[in-house]
């Protein structure tokens, strides 16, 4: 007796099917229409004139048109003999990386605990963590000043409620931006390390330990080698937000003595006649920040690898 094929029986997908490559089609159509478009567009202007008039942009849509005076011109300012740009850059890499080591010994230990240790509690504390989230940016900046101001509870807290101290914080100090930093992007870490440690196996640890490994040592060879590329992929979150960061800065410090690109592109964008300056300084961040990620793209291909 013939079989007769169920109408609601599903196809099965092979590997030359066209449902996947269609299903690809709303990402590659918003990453085009978001990121390359525009991308185009800064480029356009980097390597374009300036209306000698009004000091507006004017974007050369021609690549074979292209004049590159503009990028030369942010290039000698950064490491030629008038490099006045080259000190704003070093300080971004430094407070970046300074920012993100505090964040990793932040979020790290959060982050075990919920995903390993906390049980119960694990639904509230994420909760917890959640919440700086449902608070608008300007409103936990504008507290910070109001605890940094000459009479904030800083201050208060220093002289112990009884010595008068006039700490003058939000007067340019590379700490403040440093730990500004900090607070503003620690959330962004924690939560992708608590999915990424959320997700080991705990019988590979428990092997471990069967093995004879001490607690430390399971954990450095065994969770922080299986929990590297989401460690990765943690710092690289919160590190590119930083690289454009300027508000911070505006309101923790406001000093010439702490800008960063962001500052500079922020300033080029507002002064007539240098959008493409500021042009050339995404394009350099760009660059900068390229190089992570294409470490991120390898450790996870070779993780991929082992695994397989």
């Amino acid at each position: 007796m013939a079989l007769i094929a169920s109408p609601f029986r599903r196809p099965r997908l092979g590997t030359g099917t066209r449902l996947w490559p269609l299903l690809s089609l709303p990402g590659l159509a918003w990453l085009c229409l978001f990121f390359l478009a525009p991308l185009y567009v800064v480029l356009a202007i980097v390597f374009g004139t300036v209306d000698p008039l009004f000091r507006t942009p004017v974007p050369v849509w021609n690549p074979l048109d292209w004049n590159g005076a503009q990028f030369r011109y942010v290039l000698d300012h950064i490491f030629g003999v008038d490099g006045f740009f080259g000190p704003a850059l070093v300080r971004t890499v430094v407070y970046v990386l300074l920012a993100s080591a505090i964040c990793v010994a932040i979020a790290f230990p959060v982050a075990y605990y919920v995903a390993r240790l906390a049980g119960r509690r694990r639904g509230l504390i994420l909760a917890l963590l959640i919440a700086p989230f449902w608070i608008s940016y300007m409103m936990r900046m504008l507290a910070w000043v109001n605890l940094l101001a000459d009479d904030g509870l800083v201050n208060k807290a220093l002289g112990l409620g009884v010595f008068d101290v006039h700490v003058n914080w939000l007067s340019g100090r590379s700490l403040v931006v440093v730990l500004g930093l900090s607070y503003v992007y620690v959330p962004y870490m924690i939560l992708p390390l608590y999915a990424g440690l959320d997700r080991l196996p705990q019988s590979t640890v428990e092997a471990a330990r069967d093995l004879g490994a001490s607690r430390a040592s399971a954990f450095t060879r065994v969770v922080l080698p299986m929990c590297r590329s989401t460690i990765v992929a943690a710092v690289l979150l919160t590190c590119l937000p930083m690289l454009g960061d300027y508000y911070t800065n505006d309101l923790l410090s406001g000093s010439p003595q702490t800008s960063m690109v962001g500052n500079l592109i922020n300033e080029t964008v507002l002064t007539p006649g240098q959008t493409g300056y500021a042009g050339a300084f995404v394009m350099l961040v760009l660059i900068a920040s390229l190089l992570p990620m294409l470490y991120y793209v390898r450790s996870v291909s070779r993780a991929d690898r082992v695994a397989t």
